[in-house]
């Protein structure tokens, strides 16, 4: 769960009990109705806090894979990009696809 998020939660669920054992002392204006929808958004934003973690477990492991297949790309261009500049001059590289001029 995100800090903010879980910070958030726990003092909205404190905000709520509290207004909640207080409402009729209260004067400002604050009526049951709002508490009962504050306590609703409330809810709403902890299911969606459960599923974007539901969600960053699956996609954590795709995302390390895939970097490791992005590095393993970057080496063979590199590699590849540094054969064919030494090996041909600079006005055969746009032929294979480089397209630096020095």
């Amino acid at each position: 769960m995100s800090k903010t998020v879980e910070l958030q939660i726990e003092k909205s669920r404190y905000l709520v009990e509290g207004l909640r054992k207080h409402l009729n002392g209260m004067g400002g204006g604050i009526t049951s109705d709002e508490i009962n929808s504050m306590e609703q958004s409330l809810k709403e934003l902890d299911s969606a806090n459960a599923e974007v973690d539901r969600l960053r477990e699956e996609l954590t492991p795709k995302v390390k894979r895939m970097n490791e297949v992005l590095a393993r790309v970057k080496a063979a261009y590199a590699d590849k990009k540094k054969t064919l500049k030494g090996y041909y001059p600079q006005e055969r590289w746009a032929d294979y696809g480089i397209p630096d001029k020095r």
